[in-house]
């Protein structure tokens, strides 16, 4: 039990720095979807969308190598640090170096010419990131999860100033609403055409101050490459490359594809870039989720691996996929059951608003991605990482296919339907898989109760509707309740006399 309670208390910190950072940058919002107009925005969706992409390449899985051999060998840490910093600092500058190389024929072929100087910057993110992720691994080694939240919480937080600066002050000056005798000055600089590459200004500024931050991490490296000792690494990690891609796929494939799937006139009064910008947005109040999700992997990859060698590991992680999963479903209905005034707090334009209804289905959808990734552990800790690969692609195969069918027929819905489909095949078969490699005594009876009762109760709800968000939040906020009720009579035995959130459980 103290292992779970070790892995609760590196969530928290871990959380801290991946959600409350994320909720101050996700303040954003409100600003980007009153400051854009939907196809502007759909600019930032969908390069960001490519941008994710690219990450997994510039990266491929050296991060979790470096953990598995880290954690098998703890004395080689330095010499693995050396040789895993090295490869990130020679293949990022060639990957960065080729897309400088390219970029203004992407800017061309993607639709934005004459604006490749965007590309180039994403280009330098996606370098600075791939060079910092195997320090930032070496925190999470040595447990430093404080400083590993310290850290990020900045480069989040600086990149919230930024955007506020370009976007709210820089704009209101050209505006004339603020300090007339500089509105010439910013009228001849700022580019108010094309105000959406100011987002991707100011992460490239933000990122690069992540360097000078880890720079203490980097005491003791030297450029180190030594063919024979890279080898196993770069076998191990091969597969989490692919696994990364057909990942990224599921997530980003309907975002980075939309604008030319989606037929001509779909939707009457939207261009299809309208609609990438709505369904961005709208993807944006799925964070919650996918947050909580991150931060529990984060912590979760070196417990996972620390604990392979316990016999009662199989117990154990069972006990943290139950409550994962009774966490997560209660976030899932409080967020489902309040989207309408997290909507009008949010996305401040009501246009934006179309896309609602998708909400649930991709918070299910993530609920199902952090499943799939607590089912993970059997592959990465027998050293089966090519079934991790298979799974993975599998779901990206399924992405296609369906986001291809149902793009032209169902628009953004269709979308959002893909990626819970992606998300529960693939926990379908890794959790069969799992069973005959390692096998772990899940609860999936008492898991799926959670995941029906949970999607009842918010469907059921949600066929409620008084007329006014005021009558509706307080009676969708009494499903949220009976949900916590619910939860509680049932998991009361498993609670009783523990502390939860500074109280005694009776």
């Amino acid at each position: 039990m103290s292992a779970v309670k070790g892995l609760a208390g590196d969530t928290i910190w871990y959380g801290l720095s991946s959600i409350v950072g994320r909720l101050i940058s996700y303040l954003l919002v409100p600003l980007y979807t009153e400051v854009f107009h939907p196809g502007e925005y759909g600019i930032v969706t969908e390069l960001y969308a490519y941008t994710a992409f690219l990450y997994p390449i510039f990266t491929y899985g050296i991060e979790t190598a470096y953990f598995r051999y880290a954690n098998k060998d703890p004395d080689r840490e330095p010499e693995l640090f050396n040789l895993a910093t090295t490869l990130m600092i020679l293949t990022s500058s060639l990957l960065a170096s080729l897309l400088y190389l390219f970029g203004k024929d992407l800017a061309i072929w993607l639709e934005y010419p004459g604006k490749e100087m965007v590309f180039y910057w994403l280009a330098t993110v996606l370098a600075v990131d791939a060079v910092t992720s195997v320090p930032f691994a070496r925190l999470r080694f040595r447990k430093k999860a404080k400083k590993f939240a310290l850290i990020r919480f900045f480069n989040i937080s600086f990149a919230v100033f930024l955007n506020l600066f370009f976007l709210v002050f820089c704009l209101n000056i050209y505006n004339g609403v603020w300090f007339p005798q500089l509105q010439s000055f910013m009228l001849e600089h700022f580019d108010f055409a094309f105000k959406a590459k100011y987002v991707f200004l100011s992460n490239l500024i933000s990122n690069s101050l992540l360097i000078l931050l880890l720079i203490k991490e980097y005491d003791g490296f030297k450029l180190t490459f030594n063919l024979k000792k890279i080898v196993p690494v770069l076998l191990y990690a091969a597969p989490l490359l692919f696994m990364g891609l057909a990942g990224v796929t599921n997530e980003m494939l309907s975002r980075a594809l939309l604008k030319f799937w989606l037929p001509d006139g779909y939707y009457p009064n939207l261009t299809s870039m309208d609609a990438l910008g709505i369904f961005g947005a709208c993807y944006k109040l799925s964070v919650f989720m996918m947050l909580g999700i991150q931060a529990f992997r984060y912590a979760a990859e070196p417990f996972f691996f620390s604990n392979a060698d316990n016999k009662e590991s199989p117990a154990l992680f069972a006990k943290v996929m139950t409550g994962f999963t009774i966490f997560n479903t209660f976030i899932f209905v409080a967020i489902s059951l309040n989207l309408e005034v997290i909507g009008m707090l949010f996305l401040r334009n009501p246009i934006y608003r179309e896309g609602l209804f998708i909400v649930p289905i991709l918070l299910m959808g993530y609920l199902f991605n952090g499943i799939y990734y607590n089912l993970s552990v059997w592959y990465k800790l027998t050293d089966r990482t090519i079934f991790g690969a298979l799974i993975t692609i599998f779901g990206a195969l399924i992405t296609i296919g369906l986001n291809f069918v149902l793009i032209p027929l169902m628009g953004y819905f269709g979308s959002s339907l893909v990626t819970f489909a992606s998300f529960f095949s693939m926990v379908v078969v890794s959790y069969l898989l799992g069973k005959k490699y390692y096998p772990v005594p899940y609860n999936v009876l008492r898991i799926l109760s959670y995941v029906v009762l949970s999607s009842l109760q918010v469907y059921a709800f949600y066929q409620i509707d008084t007329g006014h968000w005021i009558s509706n939040f307080l009676i969708r906020n009494l499903g949220v309740l009976l949900f916590l009720i619910a939860a509680y009579l049932a998991e009361r035995r498993h609670l009783k006399g523990r502390v939860v959130f500074g109280l005694k459980i009776p």
